[in-house]
């Protein structure tokens, strides 16, 4: 359990370290709810459900021993917009870059994430987001891929 206890300190130490190296993203323009990039404004990335965007940003081999790769991608939700995993396909961190949204991981595992938030998810966990605000909501999700 030791072990579990380090590599979630250091996954948790990669988010934070990667969202201070961005500070520019959480100010870029919001205020297009067309369904384009909040981040460029244009449809950048695949819409994987109504109102909803993915943007894979890359890739890279993971120091973690537990982990052989590790992954950026932003998922950007349109006020009203929700998306369903209905099973973690990997473990993951996310982070809270601009907005809200209201998360539902199962039976009595609801919250709500704002803005600067971060939180984990587990590999085989249901995950619901649903953007309950009245602007672009963005998650950035660190991938831990084995």
């Amino acid at each position: 359990m030791q072990d579990l206890d380090r590599r979630s300190a250091l996954a948790f130490g990669i988010t934070a370290a990667s969202t201070l190296m961005l500070p520019h993203v959480a100010e870029a323009g919001m205020s297009d709810m067309s369904g384009s990039s909040a981040l460029s404004g244009s449809a950048e990335g695949k819409e994987i459900g109504p109102g909803v965007r993915r943007i894979d940003y890359g890739r890279r081999e993971s120091m973690i021993p537990a982990y052989k790769t590790v992954a950026m991608r932003d998922i950007v939700f349109q006020p009203g917009a929700s998306h369903t995993v209905p099973s973690m396909a990997n473990d993951m961190v996310c982070h809270m870059l601009e907005g809200e949204l209201t998360i539902n991981q199962g039976p009595s595992m609801d919250f709500v994430a704002k803005k600067g938030d971060v939180w984990t998810c587990k590999t085989g966990v249901p995950e619901t987001s649903k953007n309950t605000g009245s602007t672009v909501a963005i998650m950035r999700i660190t991938d831990l891929l084995t």
